[in-house]
């Protein structure tokens, strides 16, 4: 059995970790408060973008254009979100799940980061890895939506890579976060709606190329952008929820603590009765 000042010092050692995880749960709450906001308020312009720009892309499958052109030799260009710190409970691992379990086999991916958990998991197991943009998750710009759609687009336009996902979480409340792999580019079809039909007419003004131009660029950063806001805010909900849990367990263990201190403090104390008991009456 522990000893008194076993017990003591594991409790007090218990109480400073407790203290830290109240902390970190009340900056995440912070934190998340904000996110929250710019993630709700974005979300249904950014899958009301995605859904019809895919749909007009979907349905300009014959036009002639540097973006939608479909090449099966390159590599699956993969933009990953995960956070820059850890202590989020299975937030980060479940999105580097999402990537390793997409069927796309790892010789044929360039993956581009934004965050250093999924940067590091990546490096340590041999991927290939595309331009690193971790800081721009701390706080996320639509000026870093637009650079990394450059990025993207200009790797897809050269043949670098043959196709563009994003994998993200998606943010359905404080305690409710799932992870999704969407693909931007080419389109292939469209969530939530019917096939559409290969000859559908698509008539542009005033021609293809110059709002194709606009358009694609826009979607694919209005889209990202939201991916970035629904992912900011998710971490930060997972971490608030893993600290709770953490300070939980953390009072959990010292009430058990105090009842086995209390016990052994009172199990010494009534040793030492007995034996001056036992002194008294062997000197009577």
């Amino acid at each position: 059995m522990a000893s008194m000042r076993d017990l003591k010092r594991r409790r007090e050692s218990i109480e400073s970790t407790e203290q830290i995880t109240k902390a970190m749960k009340l900056v995440a709450t912070v934190k998340l408060q904000k996110a929250r906001v710019r993630a709700e308020q974005t979300k249904p312009y950014t899958q009301r973008m995605y859904r019809t720009v895919s749909a007009i892309l979907l349905g300009s499958r014959n036009i002639s254009h540097r973006f939608l052109k479909a090449s099966g030799d390159g590599k699956a260009g993969i933009l990953l979100i995960t956070g820059n710190r850890g202590l989020a409970g299975g937030y980060n691992q479940n999105v580097i799940r999402m990537l390793t379990g997409c069927g796309i086999p790892k010789e044929k991916m360039r993956v581009y980061t934004i965050g250093r958990k999924g940067r590091d998991y990546l490096k340590s197991h041999d991927y290939e890895l595309g331009e690193d943009y971790s800081e721009v998750i701390n706080e996320p710009l639509y000026k870093d939506a637009i650079q990394l759609s450059e990025v993207l687009l200009s790797a897809y336009e050269s043949e670098e890579i043959s196709s563009i996902h994003v994998i993200f979480t998606d943010f359905k409340n404080t305690v409710v976060h799932t992870p999704r792999m969407i693909q931007l580019l080419p389109v292939t079809e469209v969530e939530g709606m019917e096939e559409i039909p290969d000859d559908m007419p698509m008539n542009f003004e005033p021609d293809d190329e110059s709002v194709l131009d606009e358009i694609i660029p826009q979607y694919m950063a209005s889209v990202i952008f939201g991916a970035l806001l629904q992912s900011a805010a998710s971490e930060n909900g997972a971490r608030m929820s893993a600290m709770d849990a953490a300070t939980d367990n953390a009072e959990e263990m010292i009430d058990e603590l105090s009842l086995q201190y209390n016990r052994a403090r009172q199990g010494a104390i009534t040793q030492e009765l007995t034996e001056i008991i036992a002194g008294s009456q062997a000197v009577s």
